[in-house]
């Protein structure tokens, strides 16, 4: 049965009465798997009894891939009730007892609905507020084999046999595939856990192991100690696996990496980071890291890039290890994500959201402090860019959205939580008179709400609180009202400015609009923002040419409404808004203030900061749907650039519209696009080495440019990736290619046919051809499906790998979504990646037609509702733009 719950509508067996019936009201339940009535209708658990601890004993059979337990859950009511409702998905529940108080344990029937993944317990007499309950539950269940809850996996080993292992992955909604729990983030209790293994396996947990007891059968039951922290279930994790520590304390915390024991080697500069960031985070928090132990685990098969379980944190192999002779860039990899994970647990564990819909106070928070603490700015610019072009669309959706489905719960993990909640959080730090003021408001924030949930409005509160010698009410309404603006609906501002002399104006649309010309015209004076939004309280930064650099010359004002006027010092040549891009919004000059702008880089590269013309080269192709002169004319500066940022913007916007052409088959204008991106950075990448390079920007630029180069077959590029490669290949692989370039050399090898065997021949002794690499990650036999979709990604960027990869995904999309969640970000990513270069009504239509036909499997999708608009979007441009971008190249 399927219920639809409408706003101010409760639907009962005689329809919706009228809002002032004396009827009584009789819900309509759902049907249990046993046939009886099923006590809850709703998709989140009643809040009448709330878990206090679990007591859980699991038993992995690694031979038979299965697993029983026992789930001991003390409970406190809240208010008075006759049910208990709680999770359970894909459990055989053997056993039920019930315990009230100091009562005797009695058996009880558990009831099943399979659509919500619920299970309940209904009693004949009420349960009272204040009392205290005992459920225990037997159960049995096959280890998993997706990635989602208690899942078994496996890898080969240095002398070629097969290990095996189980290890979890909860978030956001798969606790309840290893054990019956209230499985939703508010339902913070303490956890005691004990698992048996066989004598010559290892087990890990979120807590320091307690004893070790030997079990009759001849398997060990390790107890971990009784979390000393509530813990929402999905931190909660377990490993069975042979596996090989490191450690070094910190502080009063025992640091440790594991993997498995030939990898051993690669641990050390994970140690050495994760210590330091536990360090750093300690101080800057004010509040010492809660647990005796951070455990880092290497997990051969494991799907997202790291989990941030508490004192337990799980991760790919490539996102943890690396040689000691790995490259700078590829550490800043490792160390990124292992800051990410480390901020996490502050921020997601110690304070948690209390619904999926605020899970940005977690993601954008640990985005944020990630790049922050490593200081990496060319890495957090980019991905600020690409946050403002996802959420450009009408599909994208509020940093804070509205989540009733397992689904939309799998969505929201996507840039806009993650990348746009740290965007709007700098944001926020920059537009702040004291630089510590930030810093202060979320330690208060960590501390009031310690062990606790919460939601958005709690993070504005304590930021106003740390505001001293400022009226505290008129502030709260000012930080409010600001952020509330930009977490509370999708899309961000497009600020139009113009300078007259010392007169700047300045207005504010609504960017969410990229298919109204109206709002995104150089002309448009006309067009407010959309009914359905409210202006944003924009904290607008600007330098001039007088001043336009260091940060002392970067000024502030606030535009909360659509149009204001600036009043400036003197007469200024141009006016740079948005300074170093700490703002989410984008700008539009006009053709006078463009004309300036390029004007002032083609006399002084270094008129404005990196950062500010990398900002430029983004913001004018953001803010056109048409094609225009102002590109070539701005871009033509790019001949004396040689800073990361602005390079990489400039190659990846005109790399896009070359991959347009590609997959349109224009090639004509392909050629040309080519010629044009070669002449324009021919000497750059001429100029860049093929050998070590220690500085991590360094390596950006060359990958970006090397890249393109060969891409492109630029013979030069070409030549030397070859080179390198026969070099890489007759030294059995002992000679080391640089970490930055290997993508770029291995894909040149690639389009060989003898140097694709040599490559495959590398990676295991096994043939395939390049066809069969998309099921072979499927099956998981020879690539790793946790690879799938990067692989899937990597064989979409040449046409006919393009057109290959869409028609696997329909020949293949029920497979796929056994393997990864509808909405998961996996999914995302391999919708994306196979469509979103598609530009004619032809494959619009056929996108259209399969998605629709999958109907509850996967119709509804976000990711499918933006990859249409992508498509369309995709044909209005080269539709308008076809014949003005001919006559330009």
């Amino acid at each position: 049965m399927v219920l639809y719950f409408l706003p101010g509508c409760t639907f009962t067996k005689t329809g919706c009465p009228k809002a002032n019936s004396s009827t009584p009201i009789e819900p309509v339940y759902p049907t249990s798997s046993t046939g009886d009535v099923f006590p809850w209708a709703r998709y989140r658990l009643p809040q009448s009894v709330h878990p206090v601890s679990y007591d859980l004993t699991l038993n992995p059979d690694l031979d038979d891939m299965t697993f029983t337990g026992r789930a001991v859950i003390t409970m406190s009511v809240f208010h008075n009730t006759d049910r208990i409702v709680l999770h359970a998905a894909n459990l055989n529940i053997t056993k039920a007892t019930f315990k009230l108080g100091d009562g005797d344990a009695r058996d009880e029937t558990i009831l099943e609905y399979r659509n919500n993944e619920q299970i309940a317990v209904k009693f004949s007499e009420e349960l009272q507020a204040g009392q205290r309950c005992v459920l225990t539950l037997d159960y049995s269940a096959a280890l998993s084999h997706t990635y989602g809850g208690f899942y078994n996996s496996s890898y080969i080993d240095k002398d070629g046999n097969k290990r095996v292992l189980a290890a979890t992955q909860f978030e956001p909604l798969a606790a309840r595939k290893a054990f019956p729990c209230f499985d939703e983030p508010a339902f913070k209790a303490t956890f005691q856990i004990r698992i048996s293994r066989k004598s010559d396996y290892m087990a890990l947990s979120n807590m320091p192991l307690a004893k070790s007891t030997p079990l009759e059968n001849g398997l060990v039951q390790d107890e971990f100690e009784k979390t000393t922290v509530n813990m929402s279930t999905y931190l909660v994790a377990f490993i069975v696996a042979n596996f090989t520590p490191i450690s070094k304390n910190v502080s009063n915390t025992l640091v440790s990496v594991y993997s498995v024991p030939e990898k051993k080697e690669h641990t050390h500069y994970a140690l050495e980071m994760a210590s330091k960031l536990l360090a750093f985070y300690n101080e800057f928090f004010e509040i010492e890291y809660p647990l005796k132990k951070l455990d880092l685990v290497a997990i051969p098969d494991f799907l997202a890039g790291a989990m941030e379980n508490w004192g337990l944190i799980t991760f790919r192999e490539t996102t943890l290890l690396v040689g000691k002779d790995s490259s700078p860039l590829e550490k800043q990899v490792v160390a990124s994500v292992i800051a990410h994970e480390l901020a996490h647990q502050w921020f997601g564990n110690l304070v948690t959201m209390s619904w999926w819909n605020d899970l940005w106070l977690n993601e954008g928070f640990a985005t944020y402090m990630q790049y922050t603490s490593l200081q990496t700015g060319n890495l957090f610019l980019a991905v600020r860019f690409r946050a403002l072009d996802k959420d450009a669309l009408n599909s994208s959706h509020a940093v804070s959205a509205e989540v009733n489905a397992d689904e939309q719960v799998e969505e929201m993990f996507d840039s806009v939580s993650y990348e746009k909640g740290a965007s709007v959080l700098l944001m926020l730090r920059a537009s702040l008179p004291e630089e510590q003021q930030f810093r202060k408001g979320i330690i208060q924030y960590l501390k009031e709400f310690s062990q606790l949930n919460t939601d958005t409005g709690d993070l504005w509160n304590s930021l106003t609180q740390v505001c001293v010698g400022v009226d505290v009410s008129s502030l709260h309404q000012n930080v409010s009202e600001m952020m509330s603006s930009w977490t509370s609906q999708k899309g961000f501002p497009l600020v139009t400015v113009s300078v007259q002399e010392d007169q700047v104006g300045c207005m504010s649309t609504h960017t969410l609009t990229h298919t109204h010309t109206d709002h995104r015209s150089i002309n448009s004076q006309t067009g407010g923002c959309p009914p359905a939004f409210s202006l944003w309280n924009i904290p607008v930064t600007y330098v001039n040419d007088s001043c336009s650099v260091a940060p002392e010359c970067r000024q502030v004002f606030h535009l909360k409404s659509k149009s204001d006027t600036l009043k400036l010092p003197g007469k200024v040549k141009w006016l740079k808004l948005n300074y170093q891009n700490t703002g989410f919004y984008i700008v539009h000059y006009g053709d006078e203030g463009w004309a300036a702008l390029t004007d002032a880089l083609s006399k002084n590269v270094n008129a404005l900061t990196h950062e500010d013309r990398a900002s430029l080269i983004h913001n004018i192709f953001g803010a056109f749907l048409f094609f225009s002169l102002l590109f070539l004319n701005l871009l033509k500066y790019m001949s004396s650039e040689t800073e990361t940022a602005p390079v990489t913007e400039a190659l990846l916007q005109l790399n896009s519209i070359y991959k347009l052409l590609d997959k349109r088959q224009e090639s004509g204008l392909q050629a040309r696009m080519k010629d044009y991106i070669l002449r324009s950075f021919g000497s750059l990448m001429d100029n860049q080495t093929w050998g070590e390079e220690d500085s991590v920007s360094k390596q950006e630029l060359r990958s970006a440019l090397l890249g393109t180069a060969c891409s492109l077959m630029q013979e030069n590029c070409v030549q030397h990736a070859k080179s390198l490669f026969k070099q890489f290949a007759e030294s059995s692989g002992t000679l080391r290619i640089p970490g930055d370039l290997q993508q770029v050399v291995f894909t040149v090898a690639a389009q060989s046919d003898e140097d694709w065997m040599t490559l495959l021949n590398m990676h295991q002794n096994v043939t395939l051809d390049s066809v069969k690499i998309l099921k072979a990650g499927l099956d998981g036999t020879f690539i790793q499906t946790q690879d799938l979709p990067l692989v899937i990604n990597t064989v979409s960027q040449g046409f006919a790998g393009y057109l290959f990869c869409w028609d696997f995904i329909q020949e293949n999309w029920d497979r796929l979504i056994e393997k990864f969640p509808l909405g998961s970000f996996a999914i995302q990513t391999i919708i994306k990646s196979a469509t979103s270069q598609f530009s004619t009504q032809a494959h619009l239509d056929q996108v259209q037609a399969f998605f629709s036909s999958l109907k509850e499997r996967g119709s509804q999708m976000r990711s499918v509702q933006e990859a249409l608009e992508t498509i369309r979007l995709n044909q209005r441009w080269m539709d308008k733009n076809l014949p003005s971008l001919q006559q330009w190249l």
